[in-house]
């Protein structure tokens, strides 16, 4: 396998202009909307709304401001699928349509895609939905085809901040650290790194740098696998299962214990 590959996103840098969205939608052929609608959708400056089938890069425009918007900032980030090193859309695929690339990315072969949405629900990230045109879960491919070809994602090489950075997950770490430590040094004390480290999924091979809490952003801050949740929901439904089977042998008992309607001591059963 070749050493993995990722990207690094500096939402400090970024100035909302979507040239990533655009990059992603004509290098990968995806349709511009979603039944041919296309407006603001009230939230900013937002108008694609999440990521989806057909949205494999979504730029969010968190707004905070004083109510007289005389004092605040504006937070920018430019979304995408976390390839990460532990995938949950991977580890419940049926069909074995998700792979793990040379590049330790996670792609959704549509060829062998059932559509089943398993995948859908197992991304703690919201990342993955069907695509309208082929009726198959798609997301982000890192670009694999690009990659193959020795080439950088559209994303990253239409930034015009380079707030999107492609390279290896271990470079692109050391780079990050260095990043977050310049803030640090002249005031910007909140800034971190999320996902950069194997604590999180394994590690996410595109991780971010971040000035306010994970929630602010729309991401998890404790992402988990759907394993994870298999021994408590399996002790759960067993308990119940027992609770319900005890409640029908009191139920059976009483109703046994009971003398026919009618009858006396005089009268024969």
């Amino acid at each position: 396998m070749a050493e993995p590959m990722g990207f690094y996103t500096d939402t400090t840098v970024c100035i909302g202009c979507k040239a990533c969205e655009v990059a992603c939608k004509e290098w990968n052929q995806l349709p511009s909307t979603n039944g041919g609608v296309n407006t603001m959708s009230g939230d900013s400056y937002d108008n694609t709304r999440r990521l989806d089938g057909i949205h494999w890069r979504h730029v969010k425009f968190i707004e905070q401001f004083s109510e007289d918007r005389t004092g605040g900032r504006w937070l920018l980030m430019s979304d995408v699928c976390k390839h990460c090193v532990q995938a949950g859309c991977l580890e419940v695929c049926p069909t074995g349509a998700i792979i793990r690339t040379e590049f330790d990315t996670v792609v959704i072969q549509s060829n062998t895609c059932n559509g089943c949405r398993d995948c859908i629900a197992a991304c703690p990230f919201g990342v993955i939905d069907i695509n309208p045109v082929s009726n198959t879960a798609q997301k982000c491919t890192l670009c694999y085809d690009r990659l193959q070809g020795g080439l950088e994602p559209a994303c990253s090489k239409a930034c015009p901040t380079k707030s999107i950075q492609f390279g290896t997950v271990k470079e692109l770490r050391e780079r990050a650290q260095r990043r977050v430590d310049q803030l640090h040094e002249v005031g910007e004390k909140r800034a971190y790194l999320y996902g950069a480290d194997e604590k999180m999924l394994g590690g996410l091979n595109s991780f971010y740098l971040l000035v306010d809490k994970p929630e602010t952003y729309g991401l998890p801050p404790d992402p988990k696998l759907p394993s994870r949740q298999l021994v408590p929901g399996t002790v759960a439904t067993v308990l119940g299962a027992i609770m319900v089977g005890l409640a029908g042998i009191f139920s059976f008992r009483n109703r046994g214990s009971g003398e026919p309607a009618g009858a006396t001591e005089d009268t024969p059963a």
